[in-house]
Order: structure tokens, then C-alpha cells, then sequence
């Protein structure tokens, strides 16, 4: 595993880190523009299983948590900041736990779930594989 590998490595990182705070931005941002989710095409009716009725506490803790800190974990590892491959794990893990609970509170599962978790998963790997590489490099 190569320094050509940790190139492809990073920019996957990077790229699936910036397509998801795009997403988790543009998402979170028109549910608290209007939590009653129309604005996404959604309904109310969706959170009937939820502790939530409308897409306010979501929308923000999405924005926040799958859209600002996926641009912020991107930002470092861009910069090749010694840590950044444990905010690539750490945003994989969060992915994969957003969408499991959000599976579990809407009894519903989609097409964009298994994406998404899918997702979520190629980060925490890329990220434990930077996290070894670099590892490596180190004790050169």
C-alpha cells in the first residue's frame, strides 16, 4: 500500500465527506426552514413512530452533525492533518449511526438509507486504512 494508495484513500475520504455535507446541509437546512418537511417533499406523517412531530430538532442535529462537521473533517484531511483520518472514522460511524436510528425511529427503510450507510461505511474503512498507513509511515 503505496503512497498512490493514500492518494486514492484521501480523495475518497474527501469526496464522500463533501458529498454528504452537501446533502446533510441542503437537508438540514430546509427542514428548519420548514419543519413540516414539505419544502423536502416529505410529511409530518413520516415521524408518526418518532419522538419528534416535526423536522426542527432533526433538521438542525443533521446540519450539524452529518453537513458541518463532514466539511470540517474534509477541510483536514485535505490539509493532511495528522488526525484528520480519525475524524473520517469518526464521521463513518456517525453516518452509520444517524441512519440506523433513523431507521429505528421511522420504521422505514429506503434506497437512500443503504446509500447512505454504505457510505458510512467507506469512511470508517478509508479512514482506519489512512489512520495504518500513516501509522506506517511514521515509523519509517
Amino acid at each position: 500500500m503505496g503512497s498512490s494508495f493514500k492518494r486514492y484513500l484521501r480523495f475518497t475520504s474527501i469526496s464522500l465527506l463533501i458529498l454528504t455535507a452537501i446533502n446533510a446541509t441542503v437537508a438540514g437546512v430546509l427542514f428548519i426552514i420548514d419543519p413540516s418537511g414539505h419544502k423536502m417533499g416529505m410529511s409530518v406523517s413520516y415521524l408518526k413512530d418518532s419522538q419528534f412531530n416535526s423536522y426542527l430538532i432533526p433538521g438542525i442535529i443533521l446540519l450539524i452533525v452529518n453537513g458541518l462537521l463532514n466539511f470540517i473533517a474534509a477541510f483536514f484531511v485535505f490539509k493532511k492533518k495528522p488526525f484528520a483520518s480519525l475524524l473520517v472514522i469518526i464521521q463513518g460511524i456517525l453516518l452509520c449511526g444517524w441512519i440506523v436510528i433513523q431507521v429505528i425511529m421511522v420504521r422505514d427503510i429506503s434506497l437512500l438509507h443503504i446509500i447512505m450507510f454504505t457510505i458510512g461505511t467507506i469512511l470508517t474503512i478509508s479512514g482506519f486504512l489512512l489512520l495504518k498507513l500513516i501509522r506506517k509511515d511514521a515509523s519509517r
